[in-house]
């Protein structure tokens, strides 16, 4: 019997493992018999029933639009390619749903990534929580650091959350959001490539970084971020020499306005099953 302070929710064509372990976000914590995940400044206790998902009474819309539950997966599954590796991504990935994380954490997460496994990410993202993020009240972790205070800090000590040559690039780019040089809000309104070209003038974001902040902090479905896999997999799908800028654009055209999914979708197959298509 589902107690006083949970309630019920509808959540059709969505895996809420296969989502959190997906790799798009690095502090989702195993809690009872599902995961909390702190969106924000607000933890989120999720368990998966079936097509049914419980979440905290109150926390509905949250969950909704975190979790992305509004997005078509079946128009989005009809879209896929129908080649050999794509159809294994599908039906080994089936029910992932591209997040809608917040801005600043995400584009902060992501400048944290380059050149560094889902495990090191995570251990990164905790280090830096706990140094500088905000304690919330039944949350198992703390809260990322606000730009505000990585921007109070020094790149020697952001060195001790084992960024390396990260720290410079997350502290310049704190920097940049908390002085307004660059308002993180006012990209929704912005055109993709418009947001796109703002976002590449930041430290330590490149065209991969802000493809990945488009798609999972803006709903930018189209953008492909174009990572060591992606780039393995296309060359593979493709048979060709074509740079990655050429890549994502192929990808682009040829997966349509869901390309996004179809890469995450591919992305994850391709890191879990470690696979290639042939």
């Amino acid at each position: 019997m589902i107690g006083p302070k949970f309630v019920e929710m509808a959540a059709n064509e969505f895996d809420l493992r296969r989502t959190v372990e997906s790799g798009q976000i690095f502090h989702a914590m195993p809690y009872g018999d599902g995961w909390q995940i702190l969106v924000d400044r607000t933890p989120l206790h999720a368990e998966q029933r079936g097509a049914k998902l419980r979440v905290p009474a109150g926390l509905e819309s949250l969950a909704r639009e975190y979790f992305s539950l509004h997005h078509p997966l079946k128009s989005i599954y009809a879209a896929f390619p129908s080649d050999p590796f794509s159809r294994a991504a599908l039906a080994n990935c089936r029910g992932i749903r591209i997040l809608k994380q917040p801005k600043w954490e995400c584009l902060a997460t992501f400048i944290t990534s380059p050149v560094k496994q889902i495990s090191h990410i995570r251990q990164m993202s905790f280090g830096l929580r706990a140094r500088y993020g905000e304690k919330i009240p039944g949350s198992l972790v703390n809260a990322y650091p606000t730009a505000a205070r990585l921007a109070q800090t020094t790149e020697r000590e952001l060195q001790k959350c084992r960024l390396g040559f990260r720290a410079k690039n997350l502290r310049a780019t704190a920097t940049a959001v908390a002085s307004g040089a660059i308002d993180l809000e006012s990209l929704r309104e912005k055109p993709t490539h418009e947001a796109r070209e703002l976002l590449c003038q930041l430290p330590g974001v490149g065209r991969k970084v802000a493809n990945c902040v488009l798609l999972f902090a803006y709903e930018r479905l189209d953008t492909v971020p174009v990572d060591v896999w992606i780039e393995r997999i296309l060359r593979a799908m493709y048979q060709g020499k074509s740079t990655i800028l050429e890549l994502e654009r192929i990808s682009h055209r040829r997966f349509g306005r869901y390309a996004g999914y179809i890469q995450q979708y591919l992305f994850h197959h391709a890191r879990v099953s470690k696979t290639l298509p042939a």
